[in-house]
């Protein structure tokens, strides 16, 4: 049997993030991914922002790591000429009666030590941009946008300097604790040692730890729809209505190229099968989306809406509770098993590898 120090299970943007912090800590790393190219789950259907941490409870992980993460994450991308934008974010109360909830987020994400925001009027969020609907507006400048595959693609090409190999094509099919480390199933028959285990496996957390014969908790998954915009849209910055339960609304981003892109709705599934799950967008649902998203962009041009792609959420919560923060259990020694890990996963990705790698 082959023996490893440490084998990190995923290699999506978390898995990638803490094999780099290990590997550059010193430690023998092997990041085992069960397809054949990295980054291809959860990290390839999102919009790729880096969120400021407005909406997250103070002292929660999600708090915590997003605005540490943040930091990282732009200081990174500036040090490896990954491509960024710090193009700060509108968060937009279409009525008089909704500007309590500006305020209200804007006082959670100051407890969380975001310290730029503005609340603005009406007046002022128009001059910013023009063709909102808005009788106000909360500012974050320090929100963006990031090339998440140029993301990755660094965070692997560190963690390989460093030492650590990816192993593609390799999923980890069983585990169970041996001695003072774990001994893993790789596909149906090659076994290998480790003395340190991370679950970083996304949609497929509750599986991995299952087949290691540890407890895992219950999953939800939730997907959301995106629909991309023919021709270019009137604003500079990102455009966020207010939250909705299970998610931020359907908010208009940009890319690094301009483009316009609008979601996720959020649509609770049944399913609890992460390999069964259907990624096709319903054209049908173009009409929802521009219903929303004329909220604050009156001048969507009828039938703008194109369908674009669909992602899914590991939630740890259900439809109408209260979003649950990230989960790192670390109760088993030798063993850090991450769940729930959905927005702000991207944002708070460096910051998640150091709390990862101050477990062992």
């Amino acid at each position: 049997m082959d023996k490893v120090e440490v084998v990190v299970i995923g290699a999506g943007v978390v898995g990638l993030a803490v094999a780099r912090e290990l590997a550059q800590r010193g430690r023998d790393v092997v990041i085992a991914e069960a397809v054949s190219a990295f980054g291809t789950g959860i990290s390839s259907r999102n919009i790729e922002v880096i969120h400021a941490g407005l909406y997250y409870p103070a002292g929660s992980l999600k708090a915590r790591l997003c605005v540490r993460g943040k930091s990282l994450l732009y200081d990174y991308c500036a040090a490896r000429g990954i491509g960024h934008r710090r193009c700060g974010k509108l968060v937009v109360a279409t009525r008089t009666a909704d500007l309590l909830r500006l305020e209200q987020i804007a006082a959670v994400g100051l407890a969380n030590g975001v310290e730029d925001l503005r609340l603005l009027g009406q007046v002022e969020a128009l001059a910013l941009e023009p063709a909102l609907r808005a009788a106000g507006a909360l500012l974050s400048p320090s929100s963006g946008i990031v090339d998440s595959h140029g993301l990755m693609t660094a965070l692997l090409a560190d963690a390989e300097a460093a030492g650590a190999t990816l192993a593609l094509a390799s999923p980890v099919t069983a585990g169970s604790r041996e001695g003072d480390g774990w001994r893993l199933r790789v596909g149906t028959d090659f076994e290998l040692g480790a003395q340190c285990v991370v679950n970083a496996a996304g949609l497929f957390a509750a599986q991995v730890a299952t087949s290691l014969g540890t407890p895992a908790p219950q999953m939800r998954f939730a997907r959301g729809h995106y629909f991309s915009l023919a021709g270019r849209a009137p604003f500079s910055r990102l455009i966020y209505p207010l939250p909705v339960d299970g998610g931020l609304g359907v908010h208009l981003t940009l890319d690094l190229g301009g483009q316009a892109r609008f979601g996720p709705d959020v649509q609770w599934l049944a399913d609890t099968d992460p390999a069964g799950l259907d990624y096709a967008v319903d054209p049908a649902l173009a009409p929802v989306f521009e219903a929303e998203v004329r909220g604050y962009w009156p001048g969507l041009p009828p039938g703008a809406l194109q369908p674009a792609y669909s992602g899914v959420r590991p939630k740890l919560s259900s439809q109408g509770q209260a979003a649950a923060d990230f989960s790192i259990d670390a109760s088993l020694p030798g063993l850090v098993q991450l769940f729930g890990i959905e927005s702000p996963g991207l944002t708070a990705s460096l910051a998640l590898a150091e709390e990862v790698a101050d477990r062992f």
